[in-house]
């Protein structure tokens, strides 16, 4: 983007952890920014968070699982009502249960295919039209190192981000000639209340979500001839196996 000021980001996932500090960045860098959650009180305690330093104007929120067309085709029509339309799209809702095959749940399984995978897919298949009709947008998907590295009790997640990573590389390829950049961002251990892991569970080394809010603006900075395809970010030093 030339300019990110009075342009308008849509982040999946932002009441908390990347992807609430993905919206206070990019509010900082003057964007608009619209925000969902599954539930009310975490997505109205968000938006109260981010107007605490942003006009009141410039953040929405809504309830929207991404896992469910429906109710992203509502998120779109929303921001559209409230913006006028949209230019970044930050898929960051996700998922995760760690255990063996034998013993993850088949619930377990569908949730992560449905908010890792579909609900990346349901939001780009939505927000892509608006992106192609202005020849510009971009859509960072916030992927993992576990899209890479395979590990003990990770398959489904693993699965997962695997696939994220294919699917938004064959989606660039897609669509780089509407003018639309598709970038993924794969983090590794992130100090935030994913996975059931407590936010402050061996802080001190791991990565800062405002560490990888940095890297998202980093990318929507970069000249529109340029596509950053995959950022692959790591703690410096992490805690010892020993």
């Amino acid at each position: 983007m030339s300019s990110m000021k009075n342009k308008t980001a849509v982040i999946t996932g932002g009441t908390r952890g990347i992807g609430f500090a993905v919206a206070e960045r990019l509010l900082a860098e003057g964007m608009n920014v619209a925000i969902c959650g599954t539930k009310q009180a975490t997505v109205d305690n968000a938006v109260m968070r981010l107007t605490a330093s942003a006009e009141p104007e410039r953040v929405f929120g809504m309830i929207a699982d991404v896992s469910k067309l429906a109710e992203v085709r509502a998120l779109v029509a929303a921001v559209v009502e409230r913006f006028g339309g949209a230019d970044a799209l930050i898929n960051n809702a996700g998922a995760g249960f760690f255990r063996p095959v034998a013993e993850l749940e088949p619930e377990e399984w569908e949730k992560m295919i449905g908010l890792n995978l579909s609900g990346v897919y349901y939001c780009s298949h939505e927000f892509l039209p608006i992106f192609k009709r202005q020849q510009s947008g971009d859509i960072i998907n916030i992927s993992s190192l576990a899209a890479k590295n395979p590990f003990a009790g990770g398959s489904g997640y693993n699965a997962s981000k695997f696939g994220l990573n294919g699917f938004s590389e064959a989606m660039m390829l897609d669509h780089r000639n509407d003018g639309v950049r598709v970038s993924s961002v794969m983090p590794g251990s992130v100090a935030t209340e994913f996975g059931g892991h407590s936010a402050s569970a061996g802080a001190e080394w791991k990565i800062a979500p405002e560490d990888v809010a940095e890297v998202v603006a980093m990318l929507l900075k970069m000249p529109a001839r340029t596509t950053v395809s995959r950022v692959e970010i790591r703690p410096s030093r992490p805690a010892s196996r020993s």
